[in-house]
């Protein structure tokens, strides 16, 4: 097990770039990759960066050298033979060949598009423009790299006891926090921090304490590459993104309220069994579900990832029974701002009434808070998302309206097309 406290005392060393492999990076992006390259390889996009918590200046924390030289050595790596291999013939929630030849044939070869990089009052404006199936391959390492860069600088004065120190709290604070869920039964959580986590090596920490801490309840991680590394399974499905990008594309108000649908019924030729999962809340969830063709009861769950997560989950509950479905057998994700006492509040409350779920992030892989003077660890909601498809504006609703994206005009049209009445806002945490 690596010795954290001393290589970030060294964090100089070429031994520990941020991003270290093409596959470090989320499962959901594969699979979400492998579909956008089969269905609209040919869609030219923006992916940007926002800093949604602005009082955190990252232009003035971050060196725009030291940025520029973590983003250039991403665009330098490669696929490797030995994670080749693994993409074309490991076996993915029970299924082999998850990943078509031609699919890890091109993604041997790709190298990441250009990026653009402005400082703008006091924040960084990064930008990735390009076709689709190259372009959302850099949300992940983009984040980790600020992420970690941010927490470099403010690591970079301490010494090394008290970069030790710092460390066996932060390790003591997780492992109370497996000790608390372990006695819950059925437990079923695996690790979604990826996008902002403290850095690749905690992260890599935090998957390994969970294996010790959880056993068979520790379902797997998003990270490809730790989960390659650990030999646990690669958790994901699919995000946003799609439906975002298909909605841009639609040429009336008609095939806009069409598009959600139209998305999955892509991924359903293509996935079974528990890739089937259901992310109603792109453009608000009630309508989402309200106006659902009957087939989309029939897959697998449903992910909750803003809003209230027990309302969302009654509504879930609610919305199987009325389609003639047995919540019992169906699952719930929970993934939006999850920390132990959270898990264990909504696992008491719908265990038995459906099958339960967790996708622990940022407050897994990225905890520091209250360890440092003036909290100057503790974590903060950074984002890229795709700003654009073919030229038009993207949105996101959501279920809370802080998490709104996209020009105000377009908002509101999306909000009148989809049905999205009055939100209750919610502090957005991580």
């Amino acid at each position: 097990m690596a010795d954290i406290a001393t290589r970030v005392y060294n964090h100089h060393w070429k031994i520990d770039p941020i991003v270290r492999s093409l596959i470090d990076t989320d499962f959901y992006k594969l699979l979400m990759c492998q579909s956008v390259f089969r269905n609209r390889p040919d869609t030219d996009v923006t992916f940007s960066l926002i800093n949604r918590t602005r009082a955190i200046r990252l232009a003035d924390l971050i060196d725009e050298g030291e940025l520029r030289e973590q983003l250039d050595h991403i665009r330098s790596l490669r696929l490797s033979r030995g994670e080749s291999t693994w993409l074309r013939g490991n076996m993915f929630y029970g299924q082999r060949q998850m990943f078509r030849p031609d699919f890890v044939e091109w993604f041997e070869n790709l190298q990441l598009p250009p990026y653009h990089l402005e400082k703008r009052d006091g924040q960084y404006e990064l930008t990735f423009e390009g076709k689709w199936p190259e372009v959302m391959l850099w949300e992940i390492p983009a984040l980790s790299v600020l992420m970690e860069l941010r927490g470099r600088a403010v690591l970079q004065h301490m010494g090394k006891f008290e970069l030790q120190v710092l460390y066996a709290r932060a390790m003591t604070k997780l492992w109370e926090k497996i000790e608390r869920l372990r006695p819950l039964e059925n437990l079923r959580l695996a690790d979604f921090g990826t996008r902002r986590r403290h850095s690749f090596l905690w992260q890599d920490w935090c998957v390994q304490a969970m294996i010790e801490g959880l056993g068979d309840k520790f379902a797997g991680t998003s990270n490809c590459l730790i989960a390659m590394r650990r030999e646990v399974e690669a958790i994901g499905t699919n995000a946003h993104e799609l439906p975002m990008i298909h909605a841009a594309l639609a040429d009336s108000d008609e095939e806009l309220a069409q598009a959600p649908y139209e998305v999955l019924a892509d991924w359903q030729e293509e996935h079974s069994g528990n890739l089937r999962i259901i992310l109603p809340d792109t453009y608000g969830a009630e309508g989402f579900l309200k106006n659902a063709p009957d087939w989309l009861a029939g897959w697998t769950g449903i992910r909750i990832d803003s809003g209230d997560p027990a309302e969302g989950a009654e509504m879930a509950i609610r919305w199987w029974q009325e389609r003639g479905e047995d919540p019992r057998e169906k699952l719930v994700i929970f993934s939006d701002s999850l920390d132990a006492e959270k898990i264990v509040e909504l696992h008491r409350q719908f265990a038995g009434r459906v099958k339960v779920s967790f996708g622990w992030g940022t407050l897994l892989t990225n905890d520091f808070r209250g360890l440092t003077p003036d909290d100057a660890l503790a974590p903060f909601s950074l984002v890229c998302k795709a700003v654009s498809a073919n030229g038009r504006p993207t949105v996101k609703l959501s279920d809370n309206p802080n998490k709104a994206i996209g020009p105000a005009a377009e908002v509101e049209r999306y909000k009148r097309v989809f049905g999205v009445g009055e939100q209750v806002a919610r502090e957005v945490v991580v």
